[in-house]
């Protein structure tokens, strides 16, 4: 690539950046990163691996790796542009280059079948490819955004869910890992059917503690104190299988 061609070549990825509608999307350190490494690859170029394509057909190409559009239709618009003529092969393996050039590339399976039927709909309407890439990438990013505060929220749920059922299980007598019990301090696990309690003190060092069966906490037993709570779990499994510890 010659110099005139990386100077447009930047040139024409600072302002696809800074076209976005979004100030966001444009302060954002994830896209500016992105945008730094783009540039950086551009003027490091060394010689030409990819010898049928110019920075025009690039650029269109590098904009669609999050998308989903037809290969063909995409073949066809980058053989209007000067240059020798590429076969969707061609296509293919450059857009697969360029997303494994950084793996969150990749399109979304879950906005596939709604991304290509944006694409049906402007195509129908006659709107240029260029342009429907620009409407298919505000589309996929809000998409994604979408579908990631779902996902979180899901998580969510399924945390408080799992949270909820250990609590049960500490309650109703079983064995289980270590969980918060509703309206008592620290933490509680059962092993062996024997309970114990876990609390972390100002100096931010556990407390083992074997809990008294009476239940009123004034008899608990103190174990030791460990600077993690991996170490007061490791005591409580072999604790579980020695003779019974006596109350009084």
């Amino acid at each position: 690539m010659q110099n005139e061609d990386r100077v447009r070549t930047v040139r024409d990825m600072l302002a696809d950046h800074v076209r976005s509608p979004s100030l966001r999307h444009i302060r954002d350190p994830f896209a500016l990163s992105k945008l730094a490494r783009s540039i950086v690859e551009t003027l490091d170029r060394g010689g030409e691996v990819w010898r049928k394509w110019n920075p025009a057909r690039e650029n269109l190409v590098r904009a669609t790796t999050r998308l989903w559009l037809p290969l063909d239709d995409l073949t066809t618009f980058l053989n209007q542009i000067p240059g020798v003529a590429l076969t969707s092969t061609d296509v293919a393996q450059r857009l697969r280059a360029f997303q494994e050039e950084h793996p969150c590339e990749f399109p979304d399976e879950d906005v596939r079948e709604a991304c290509l039927a944006l694409y049906e709909q402007e195509r129908s309407l006659g709107t240029e490819l260029p342009a429907i890439v620009g409407a298919l990438q505000e589309f996929v990013a809000d998409e994604i955004r979408r579908l990631q505060e779902r996902r979180q929220a899901a998580y969510r749920d399924r945390a408080r869910q799992e949270a909820d059922a250990l609590q049960q299980r500490f309650l109703s007598g079983f064995d289980c890992k270590w969980t918060p019990v509703e309206d008592l301090a620290g933490l509680y696990c059962r092993v062996n059917g024997r309970a114990y309690r876990l609390d972390r003190g100002v100096d931010r060092v556990w407390q083992l503690s074997r809990v008294d069966p009476r239940g009123d906490g004034k008899h608990n037993i103190v174990l030791g104190r460990y600077s993690n709570r991996a170490d007061a779990t490791r005591v409580v499994a072999k604790a579980a299988y020695q003779p019974e510890a006596h109350f009084f």
